[in-house]
């Protein structure tokens, strides 16, 4: 009976015992392989990149507008309506182009008065200058009857210098005549000075009327001017850059009415990353993209100030400027920094800096796995990154978001 029992329980135990083997097995199997069912993705939704040597520019992005170089800020000249708007920020200008047309009664009625002001003072001029012809002609006329008179009487003297002489006219008579020849004489002299004098007074009265006159027109001619500044016009060719005034609003003297600027001597201001300012250095060639057309450029200026994180960049343009180029038209740009020479690059992945490292996925296509791997990030240039360590040429990485898997180590990929 016992050695029967012996045998039975042998024959139950070699069956559990290769049940247990063959369960051992499939859990270790399945522990294994866990890691890959639990994390599939598809390959559709990947963005890869593969690991490339090469040559790369290092550079530094911005955006910012194209300012005019040459702009012209127009303002009111005194106190003012908006009477009407006829062009609008954006549109395109000549010198004589109408911007604006003011109203202000006040300086139209100062016109008025200054205007018969001048005519005034143009009516009087002239009076003047005929009342002073008649004077000096009344008074020539009384020298001309003098010199006349003491000419005749010299002429009788020389008659009667004999006569007086033999004794034929007494000689009082004689004496007489000489004395009022002397008398004319003197009375000539003085209206010599008389006339001169009358001269100078009426060229001095001449001189005063001219200069009122002359006041008048100066005064009616600045008038004119502010009168014909009501009328705003651009000043130069170029655009309509800024209109900060509305129909109907009045406007002080001095006030801002509109800023034209120049669409032929543009420049690119530049917002560019505080972090970044460091690699900037005048001279460096740069890239402008109007989002139409690019245009080669080169850094002119680099202020110091800090504004929101950024600071501001001033690029000129070396080329001719882009047909779509225009004053405060949004553009993006690229600074070049540095030339990096046969180095290992990628596309930049999805939140991934320059000088610093991150973990990406390796795609290995022959077992349709994503393996995760550290890599260490360089320079930027444009969309790459130079690679410092961590991949080698050729090696295939998911450079799209794979934050969901951030704690995987390997993942399936399905087709």
């Amino acid at each position: 009976m016992d050695i029967k029992l012996n045998k039975s329980k042998q024959r139950w135990k070699q069956p559990a015992i290769a049940v247990g083997i063959l369960s051992g097995l499939l859990l270790v199997g399945r522990l294994i392989a866990s890691p890959v069912a639990d994390q599939q993705v598809n390959r559709s939704q990947l963005l890869l990149s593969t690991v490339k040597r090469g040559d790369l520019q290092v550079s530094v992005d911005g955006y910012g507008v194209l300012r005019s170089n040459r702009q012209r800020l127009i303002s009111a000249e005194s106190p003012a309506t908006v009477a009407e708007i006829l062009l609008r920020p954006g549109a395109e200008v000549l010198a004589d182009s109408v911007i604006l047309q003011l109203q202000d009664p006040q300086l139209q009625q100062e016109l008025d008065t200054a205007s018969m002001a001048v005519s005034r003072q143009r009516a009087a001029l002239k009076r003047g200058q005929l009342a002073n012809q008649r004077e000096i002609l009344a008074e020539e006329a009384v020298l001309a009857e003098l010199t006349a008179q003491r000419d005749t009487q010299k002429l009788r003297l020389a008659a009667n210098r004999d006569l007086a002489a033999r004794g034929v006219i007494p000689a009082i008579e004689y004496q007489s005549a000489e004395l009022q020849e002397r008398q004319l004489s003197e009375r000539i002299v003085l209206q010599k000075k008389r006339l001169q004098q009358l001269k100078d007074v009426a060229t001095e009265d001449l001189n005063i009327a001219t200069e009122e006159l002359n006041q008048a027109k100066a005064l009616l001619q600045r008038l004119e001017q502010r009168v014909a500044k009501l009328t705003v016009r651009a000043g130069i060719e170029g655009v309509l850059q800024r209109l900060p005034v509305e129909l109907g609003q009045s406007v002080t003297a001095g006030q801002e009415l509109a800023l034209v600027g120049s669409r032929q001597d543009l420049q690119a201001l530049i917002r560019v990353s505080q972090s970044k300012v460091e690699q900037l250095r005048l001279g460096q060639p740069a890239i402008v993209n109007t989002r139409r057309e690019t245009a080669k450029a080169e850094v002119s200026r680099i202020t110091p100030q800090v504004q929101d994180g950024t600071v501001e960049v001033e690029l000129r343009f070396v080329d001719a400027l882009p047909a779509s180029a225009r004053p405060e038209l949004n553009v993006d740009a690229q600074i070049f920094t540095a030339d990096l020479k046969n180095v290992l690059y990628l596309e930049r992945p999805v939140n991934v800096q320059s000088h610093a490292s991150s973990q990406l996925f390796r795609y290995d296509q022959n077992n349709q796995q994503l393996q995760s791997k550290r890599l260490q990030f360089g320079d930027e240039a444009g969309r790459y990154l130079a690679l410092q360590s961590g991949a080698t040429e050729g090696e295939t990485f998911v450079v799209s978001d794979m934050t969901t898997f951030a704690d995987a180590d390997s993942i399936a990929v399905k087709q």
